[in-house]
């Protein structure tokens, strides 16, 4: 009989797809002969599950989600503030009067560079330890998750002629998420959750003392996009323990 060679042709295509090196050496898939006795071994097996180990490794440590979303901060700055596309204002959330996709687009917006330069580099420490455990659909989708929090709280509790724009409330929930989704018996999670917890708790107990302070800086929404990440773990946690 010839071997099945099914999962290592898959395996050939899916090291092609991440732009892997091919295998050493084409393994010869069919069964040595030493004299009428075939062997079968078991290595290429075990060979296959390492390999596939190895895949699913490079995937989660691509980082594709937390590029993503950085670049399209980016690209939507520079049509804003260097290109000077005026379309770009309405994708602010306007609190008089606000379309449905503002809730999504003022997530991607910035009033300045500080303003995008901060909220980018807290996006690409946290978002790369959301994905290293929840993959590209897992960070995105926090993103997008909190970022919308976020914003509906913004809108409920600020009323009047008034704009809100930033990624921060976004990044606040994925501060929250990253250090949920780590919560182990793990000794290393547990460090980790103490080392990153503390500084969570710190931002968010400063945000509840700025709150009602007219200084630009839209706290409210920090705290929602906080809260979120709390409800979208729990939420998780629930239905798939």
């Amino acid at each position: 009989m010839k071997p099945d060679n099914f999962d290592l042709d898959r395996l050939d295509r899916l090291r092609a797809q991440l732009g892997l090196t091919p295998r050493k050496g084409k393994r010869n898939r069919s069964p040595q002969l030493l004299g009428k006795e075939t062997v079968n071994s078991t290595q290429p097996t075990n060979h296959l599950m390492l390999e596939q180990n190895s895949l699913e490794l490079a995937r989660k440590n691509s980082y594709n989600g937390v590029f993503a979303l950085i670049i399209i901060n980016l690209l939507v700055f520079i049509a804003d503030h260097l290109l000077g596309i005026g379309l770009i204002k309405n994708l602010y959330l306007n609190h008089s009067s606000p379309a449905w996709y503002q809730f999504f687009t003022s997530m991607f917006c910035h009033a300045n560079w500080a303003h995008l330069s901060g909220n980018l580099f807290f996006l690409y420490i946290f978002g790369k330890l959301v994905e290293e455990e929840e993959g590209f659909f897992g960070v995105v989708s926090s993103y997008l998750v909190c970022g919308l929090g976020a914003n509906l709280m913004s809108w409920l509790f600020h009323g009047g002629a008034s704009y809100s724009l930033g990624a921060s409330g976004a990044v606040f929930g994925l501060f929250v998420v990253s250090v949920l989704i780590k919560l182990s018996w793990n000794w290393r999670k547990i460090l980790e959750v103490l080392i990153l917890g503390q500084f969570v708790v710190e931002r968010v107990v400063f945000e509840l003392q700025q709150t009602g302070i007219q200084d630009g800086v839209d706290h409210i929404a920090h705290l929602g996009g906080a809260l979120v990440g709390v409800a979208l773990i729990m939420a998780l946690m629930r239905f798939n323990p």
